[in-house]
């Protein structure tokens, strides 16, 4: 009878597979959803914004069917302000700015059977970033991939609550 030779990396890294597994190890935001957002219906002022866009899909991922209407809904999450602000934070001498401060705010709440099963959550983000006259184009650019950047940084955060719900 022949004699399987399983080499040492294979076999090390079948024992971290399994050792990892053992524990609970989750991916970061892969934990689940409660059973209460199966179907949510996602109330929203704007589905456009980047927090709205990534928030849909994140829930959609988490193994939820948003539902069109809230009719017929497991729970609704009411998202109340979804706000980006960009503030100056700092100018040159000719008086132009120089250096800009993005803070994008988001409040949501969840309800369910006419009861609120979770009170309005405001989170806020901010990142900062130069400006340059010479490159407006690519600055604008960079803004864009911030606030994109902190909308996912909000949806995390938002996920992370709600998979906390019971």
């Amino acid at each position: 009878m022949p004699r399987i030779v399983v080499p040492q990396a294979v076999a090390l890294a079948a024992l971290a597979l399994c050792t990892l597994a053992g524990c609970g190890f989750r991916l970061a935001g892969s934990a689940p959803l409660p059973p209460l957002l199966a179907r949510p219906y996602l109330s929203l002022h704007d589905p456009y914004t980047d927090f709205a866009r990534e928030f849909a899909r994140q829930l959609q991922g988490g193994g939820a069917v948003l539902a069109p209407i809230g009719t017929g809904a497991s729970a609704t999450i009411d998202v109340s302000k979804d706000q980006v602000e960009q503030r100056v934070l700092s100018v040159s001498a000719r008086n132009i700015p120089t250096e800009y401060l993005l803070v994008y705010t988001v409040t949501y709440s969840v309800s369910a059977d006419g009861r609120e099963v979770l009170a309005p959550q405001t989170i806020s983000l901010s990142q900062d970033y130069t400006f340059s006259e010479q490159a407006v184009l690519a600055k604008e650019h960079e803004a864009d991939v911030l606030r994109g950047q902190l909308a996912r940084n909000l949806v995390s955060i938002a996920m992370r609550r709600l998979s906390s719900l019971k």
